[in-house]
């Protein structure tokens, strides 16, 4: 009897160490097939939406229709500017909404004044503001003068690009305020008047009262930051 029962015990013995072998096998087959399924998926990266002259005015178009904002706020040392963009230039206002979401604007400089006409902003000789405008894109605005919009004081407008170009094409990513109390009426015809100053034209006069060099540069630079307000 005690053979008999050493046999039976030997014999679950040796069935418990199969199975575990068993399972182990089991396991390590289960591990290589999951590695398997990894590699032949690989996560695939998304490129970086870019603006140019092809996509500029069908994507403009869609994002107005989705951002409907139409009120920024300047801040500057000498004090906040307030602008309420026109609906009826539709490209020009939802440009400097994704601009102003996009933060492009921030660090970037009133960089050009005239005397008793006007102050252009949005512009830096700064690295980081180059490196923003090449992620956002290289595009130009077509003008839109004939929604009854003139040159007032206190409006808003987009200066045609410095490349030359017969049809007065905008440059998006910069922006001028008339300043003087006369307005500017000789730009109605070729300058797309996109918004105008509900708050804050003494502070875009003490900016044009600044001294600057011969390239219209101010000695002090002016540094800006623009938000969507309500």
């Amino acid at each position: 009897m005690i053979k008999i029962h050493r046999i039976i015990f030997i014999a679950i013995i040796v069935l418990l160490i199969s199975c575990v072998k068993k399972n182990n096998s089991n396991n390590i087959t289960l591990k290589k097939v999951e590695k398997k399924v990894i590699k032949s998926n690989p996560i695939k990266e998304e490129k970086p939406f870019i603006l140019n002259d092809k996509n500029a005015i069908p994507f403009f178009f869609e994002y107005s229709k989705k951002n409907k904002e139409n009120k920024v706020r300047i801040q500057t040392k000498y004090g906040e500017i307030d602008i309420l963009l026109f609906d009826e230039t539709p490209y020009h206002r939802s440009n400097f909404i994704y601009l102003t979401k996009k933060k492009y604007f921030d660090g970037t400089y009133f960089h050009r004044i005239v005397k008793d006409f006007i102050i252009q902003g949005g512009n830096s000789d700064s690295y980081e503001i180059s490196k923003r405008r090449k992620n956002i894109g290289k595009y130009l605005l077509p003008p839109d003068t004939k929604k009854g919009f003139r040159h007032d004081r206190g409006v808003v407008s987009m200066p045609s690009s410095d490349i030359e170009n017969p049809y007065k094409l905008a440059s998006p990513y910069e922006f001028f305020i008339v300043q003087s109390k006369n307005g500017a009426y000789h730009l109605d015809k070729d300058y797309t008047p996109f918004g105008k100053v509900i708050r804050g034209i003494n502070v875009v006069d003490k900016i044009n009262s600044l001294e600057t060099d011969n390239r219209d540069w101010p000695f002090e630079n002016i540094k800006i930051k623009v938000s969507i307000i309500d």
